[in-house]
């Protein structure tokens, strides 16, 4: 879920606080633009900020204009305003979709290209959430984790389902860009290190 931060905007908040429910974003109302300064650690590039005036520092907090929805032609229709706003969510998250880095590699979400220097994989939405799952988190996944939690199999279930798209994972990888190592295989699983 994307996040929208709204800043002395209160009235706005207000009203979509009111209606959360029916939203596909969370609203988080903040003062000033400190609270990104606090929370360094924040995926901003994925969040929209909506104020009734230009920040200056916070374009210095590698915030750009992409975050931005300024207010200052008011009034403004409830439908509008969720226009504007769903709008530049959607813009958001297909450029933050279009390049994830992963070990020196360019993950186009969108195009589902996997790239390296000036050459690029095309690949299945099956491999690309491979790649997604095992590069969260830094641990070694078996089979019936990845049975699970991509296939969405019950681990009692008899398949070499991920072994086998795993192999040919590794081996498309391997071909075109000569690493055996991206996609780790151990005793205990599989890993992205």
């Amino acid at each position: 879920m994307q996040n929208i931060f709204i800043i002395n905007l209160n009235s706005l908040y207000e009203i979509l606080d009111e209606i959360k429910e029916n939203l596909s974003f969370k609203i988080i109302k903040i003062k000033n633009d400190e609270y990104f300064k606090k929370n360094p650690d924040l995926d901003i590039k994925n969040c929209l900020i909506i104020s009734n005036n230009n920040h200056k520092l916070l374009l210095n907090n590698n915030i750009t204009n992409k975050n931005l929805l300024n207010f200052n032609d008011l009034p403004l229709s409830l439908k509008k305003l969720l226009e504007l706003i769903n709008v530049k969510l959607i813009k958001l998250k297909f450029n933050h979709q279009s390049k994830i880095i992963i070990k020196g590699y360019e993950l186009n979400l969108n195009s589902k290209f996997f790239s390296k220097d000036d050459l690029s994989l095309k690949l299945t939405e099956r491999e690309t959430e491979i790649i997604l799952y095992l590069n969260k988190t830094k641990i070694k996944h078996d089979v019936s984790d990845l049975e699970k939690n991509i296939w969405g199999y019950s681990s009692n279930m008899e398949t070499h389902t991920v072994e086998t798209h795993i192999y040919r994972l590794r081996k498309k990888i391997g071909n075109l860009f000569k690493d055996e190592n991206f996609i780790l295989s151990h005793k205990s699983g599989y890993s992205i290190e």
